[in-house]
C-alpha cells in the first residue's frame, strides 16, 4: 500500500507542469486577423470598396476627356485635376470601407459571437483596439493602393488635357496618400460605431448620415453659420486631406487631419465606454 502511495506521489511529482496561457496583444490581433478573414463579407466589401475607387476614377477621367473642349462641361467640373478625378471614388469607397467597419463589431453582437470573444479576452478593451488596429490598417493599405491605381491609370486617361498631373507634380503624392489615411480612418469610424451602437442598422445609418447627409443639411444654415460649421465637419475635414488645392474657408491637410482625426478618437472613446461599463 505504500509503495503504491510512493509511486503515485512520485508520478505527481514528475508531471510536467500545465503551460501557462495568457492573453497578449500579439495574440488578441492574430484572433481578430484570423476572425475579419474568415467572414465572406470582408473580401466582397473589400473588393467593392477597392472597384468603386478605381472605376468611378477612371470613369471621372474618361468624362473630362470626352467633355474637355465641347463647350457643354460644368465649370467647376472643368477645374479638375488629375488628382480630383481619380479619386473621385473615394466617397463611394468610404461607404463601403465604413459599413464594412461596423459589421465587423455590430455583426459580433447580432451573432452572439462576441459573448465568446469576451470570455477569451476579459479585459475587453484589447479587443476594440486591436480590431480597429487590424480593419483600419487594411482599409489604409487598400485605400492607398486604389489611389495610386486610379491616379496612374488615369493620368493617362488625361494626357494632353488641362487636368494632366504626374506623381512628381507638388503635392499628388500627399494628396493620394491623404485619400488612403482618410479611408483608413473612415474603417475605423465603422469599428467604433459598430461597437458604441451594436447594432448593424443604427451603426450604418449613422454613419451615412454623418458623411453624406449632415453635410448637406448644413448648406441649409444661414451662411454666417455654414462658414464656422461646415469645414470641421467629418466629411469635409476629411476631404481637406487629400484636396490638391484648398477652396476658400477649408481647412488645411494638416488642420483637416487633425480634425478628423479628433471625430475617429471620439467615437472610439464613445466605443470604449460603452464596452467596459455594458454588458454584452
Amino acid at each position: 500500500m505504500s509503495t503504491t502511495l510512493t509511486t503515485t506521489a512520485g508520478q505527481r511529482e514528475a508531471a510536467p507542469a500545465r503551460p501557462a496561457y495568457r492573453v497578449t496583444g500579439r495574440r488578441v490581433l492574430r484572433a481578430e486577423w484570423a476572425k475579419l478573414w474568415s467572414l465572406r463579407s470582408t473580401w466582397i466589401t473589400l473588393g467593392l470598396g477597392l472597384l468603386f475607387l478605381v472605376a468611378f476614377g477612371l470613369i471621372a477621367a474618361t468624362r473630362y476627356r470626352s467633355g474637355i473642349g465641347s463647350g457643354r462641361m460644368d465649370r467647376d467640373f472643368a477645374r479638375s485635376t488629375a488628382v480630383s478625378l481619380s479619386l473621385f471614388g473615394t466617397n463611394f469607397a468610404q461607404l463601403a470601407l465604413g459599413v464594412l467597419g461596423v459589421l465587423v463589431t455590430a455583426g459580433e453582437y447580432s451573432t452572439g459571437v462576441i459573448r465568446s470573444t469576451m470570455a477569451a479576452v476579459p479585459r475587453r478593451l484589447p479587443v476594440l483596439w486591436s480590431k480597429a488596429a487590424v480593419f483600419g490598417t487594411v482599409a489604409l493599405v487598400l485605400g492607398t493602393a486604389g489611389a495610386f491605381v486610379a491616379f496612374v491609370f488615369g493620368s493617362r486617361i488625361l494626357s494632353g488635357t488641362p487636368a494632366a498631373l504626374g506623381l512628381s507634380h507638388s503635392g499628388v503624392v500627399r494628396s493620394l496618400l491623404g485619400a488612403g489615411l482618410y479611408l483608413g480612418l473612415v474603417a475605423v469610424i465603422g469599428i467604433a460605431l459598430g461597437a458604441l451602437l451594436r447594432s448593424v442598422a443604427g451603426g450604418i445609418s449613422v454613419l451615412v448620415a454623418t458623411l453624406m447627409l449632415i453635410p448637406g443639411l448644413v448648406t441649409l444654415l444661414p451662411t454666417s453659420w455654414q462658414s464656422d460649421i461646415s469645414p470641421y465637419l467629418p466629411s469635409n475635414a476629411g476631404q481637406s486631406m487629400f484636396a490638391l488645392t484648398q477652396d476658400a474657408g477649408a481647412l488645411s491637410p494638416a488642420d483637416g487631419l487633425l480634425v478628423f482625426l479628433g471625430w475617429t478618437v471620439l467615437a472610439l472613446a464613445g466605443a470604449a465606454y460603452r464596452l467596459v461599463r455594458s454588458d454584452v
